[in-house]
């Protein structure tokens, strides 16, 4: 079902795509992609794909932005930073839309993600936050490229993040799916979804 909505929706992703590629490569030279290593299901790692939102050397700018304790604290509890400021002008736009995440269709159609389920996460920071019901509820499912957690507690506190995992899990259906994918085109439509 996953590629099938895919596919039928390539006429509309696919230039959206294309033009964002186009974009990015005229502000910020090659390298438009960014391919993550994201932990899948069973466990399998597989390269998450998204746009390029962040300097170049991002990674090598973190540790001293992290040594601001209200800074770290925060990268503690949410793994992400507020107003990052690694983030390019156009980096920020696109993810104020989540159109960064549009790659991502690409990873549905190679059966390493699903259109909803968990938000893919990194080795570090599964084997940091995910324990017992959690990682069970994770490892079970296909990351999302839209998910439960996305769509109503996104910025929240990671542990609501986990339990939202888990119901989702235990709840699965599809029409919970189509719920979730109705209130995600009206979150990147708003802007509220990042």
């Amino acid at each position: 079902m996953d590629v099938t909505l895919v596919l039928l929706a390539l006429p509309v992703w696919g230039p959206l795509l294309l033009a964002l590629v186009g974009l990015l490569r005229l502000r910020q030279g090659p390298g438009v992609f960014f391919l993550h290593p994201r932990i899948g299901r069973d466990g399998r790692e597989f390269r998450m794909i998204k746009l390029r939102t962040m300097v170049p050397d991002a990674p090598d700018r973190l540790a001293p932005l992290l040594a601001d304790p209200q800074a770290k604290a925060h990268w503690a509890r949410h793994a992400k930073l507020p107003e990052d400021p690694r983030r390019t002008p156009l980096g920020r736009w696109l993810r104020d839309t989540s159109l960064d995440e549009l790659p991502q269709m690409i990873n549905v159609l190679l059966g390493q993600m699903s259109l909803v389920g968990p938000r893919p996460v990194p080795q570090s920071e599964f084997s940091a936050q995910y324990s017992g019901a959690s990682a069970r509820a994770y490892l079970s499912l296909r990351p999302g490229v839209s998910g439960l957690w996305q769509v109503t507690a996104r910025g929240g506190a990671y542990g609501r993040r986990l339990a939202l995992d888990c119901y989702y899990a235990d709840s699965r259906s599809l029409m919970l799916d189509l719920r979730i994918l109705l209130r995600t085109f009206g979150a990147v439509w708003n802007g509220t979804g990042a």
